[in-house]
Formats: C-alpha cells, structure tokens, sequence
C-alpha cells in the first residue's frame, strides 16, 4: 500500500504542514486507521477512497492525528488532492465527502489548489479564566468557532507578541474542546500577507500546528471584517511557517495554497 509524506501550504519542502496520505479501496478499522496515524505521528494523516459515480461526490475522506480523528482538516485535505492531481487518480475538481460535509478541491493551472470549506460561525466568547496565564498572552478579544473547529479564537496586541508565545501547553488544554487559535493583524503588509497566526491543539495530540487550513475558515471572516477584504492571505509563524490565501464567500471560505510530496514508500503491516 503506497503511503506519501507531502507538506502543504508551502511551495518547498521541509516547510509547511506535513501529511500522510493513504488512497484506499475501502476505510478499514477505525483502530487501523488510528494505528496508522499514530506510526505516522505527523499532525493529520488523510484516508481517503473513492466513491461509486453519481454520487454527491467523488471521494470519501477522514483525517486523523495520533490521538483522534478530527471533523475538519484543511492541509490534509491539500495533500490528498494533491496526491489524486499528480497521479492522475483524479482530475479536474474532486469532491470529497467528510465529517464536515462535502468539500470540493479545484486545481489551477500554475499547481496551486484551491479548497472550498464552510466558514466557521463566530461568536463573542468571555475570556476563560486562566488563558492569559496559560497563553503568556493577554487577549484583546475572544471568539468561539463553532462545533466543527472546536477553538476559541483570540487576538493579541501585535504581530511581535504572536510570534513571542511560549504557552503552557497543558494549561491551555482545559480551556477549548482543540484549542487555541491567536491572532493578530500584520506589521507590514507589504511583505505579502495580512494577518498572522499561531495555532495550538493539546487536546488532540498537536502541541503546535504548522499551518492550519481549517483555522483560517475562523480567521478569514474575523480579518475581512476588521480589513474590509474578503481577499487576504495569512501568514501561520509557526517554526515551519506557510502561507494561506482566503477568499470569504458568506457561508464559504475558499483556501489557496500549494503542496510538495516529499516522501513516498510502502505501507507493509496493515
């Protein structure tokens, strides 16, 4: 069984998000696929298998980081149809029905690939007791981002404080069914991005998350309202770093990025 590394959100390796990817007949075990993801030990690893024609859509796809399976996933959901577009497993756009619905991946011509995912509903949060201690951070406003994303979205004074978090990653766990997304507007625009952000995840395995897709369907109604643009693209500062771009069509968010497979080898226990 073929199995690929492939970091997405980014135009190189070694930067980005990474994921596995596995194309299969038919989704096994849960146990199996948690077993997989778990040996994989990267963020998410995708699962997908194609879907009989005439359906709603095309492909069937879960996502899964060492410690659970998650509802939304959007650099894995990139790799994958990354990896259906440069096998020629799927062409033009692929739908893929998931927990979160059906999401649709359209390929450009320049190899970007763009996801159509729902925006998350935000609604005015009170700070939780303690995430400030636990976030090194004091949060100018909070946000809770809906069932599906399961985050509480907070912005900080300024993009230096965003990248100076150092969290107490324990403590933040008790305070979202995730985690914590922080946020704040960009410094200098002019270096081709609009806003940052830094994700952390300790209640699902992920102690800080490269790029996240699924968190710019929050941040990209958040900032559009606050920019005046529906068309932005964020900057994720993690240490591997990547860029989103985010087009916000009401209820939808479109996310731009490209991929690179970087490792490709086969699965021998199953």
């Amino acid at each position: 069984m073929r199995m690929r590394i492939v970091d997405a959100f980014t135009d190189r390796p070694f930067a980005g998000n990474p994921a596995g990817v596995l194309l299969l007949d038919a989704f096994p075990g849960d146990d199996r696929l948690q077993n997989v993801a778990l040996e994989v030990n990267h963020a998410e690893t995708a699962f997908a298998h194609p879907l009989p024609p005439g359906g709603e859509a095309d492909w069937a796809l879960r996502w899964f980081t060492p410690v659970a399976e998650v509802d939304q996933c959007g650099h894995a959901t990139l790799a994958t149809a990354h990896v259906l577009f440069g096998t020629g497993a799927h062409s033009g756009p692929v739908r893929f029905a998931t927990r979160s619905g059906v999401l649709v991946a359209t390929p450009a011509e320049d190899g970007a690939i763009t996801l159509d995912f729902p925006t998350a509903p935000l609604t005015p949060a009170a700070l939780p007791d303690g995430v400030a201690e636990a976030l090194g951070a004091e949060p100018l406003t909070a946000l809770d981002t809906g069932p599906h994303l399961g985050d509480l979205l907070v912005e900080l004074a300024d993009e230096k404080t965003v990248h100076a978090l150092r969290p107490d990653l324990r403590a933040l766990g008790a305070h979202s069914r995730r985690g914590i997304i922080a946020t704040a507007r960009a410094e200098n625009p002019a270096l081709g991005y609009d806003f940052v952000s830094r994700c952390f995840f300790p209640n699902v395995g992920i102690d800080e998350d490269p790029v996240t897709g699924s968190a710019h369907t929050a941040l990209a109604p958040y900032w559009s309202e606050r920019l005046g643009r529906t068309a932005l693209t964020g900057l994720q500062a993690s240490p591997r770093s990547g860029r989103v771009r985010t087009e916000l069509r009401g209820e939808r968010t479109l996310l731009t990025g490209r991929a690179v497979t970087v490792i490709e080898g086969e699965l021998l226990a199953w």
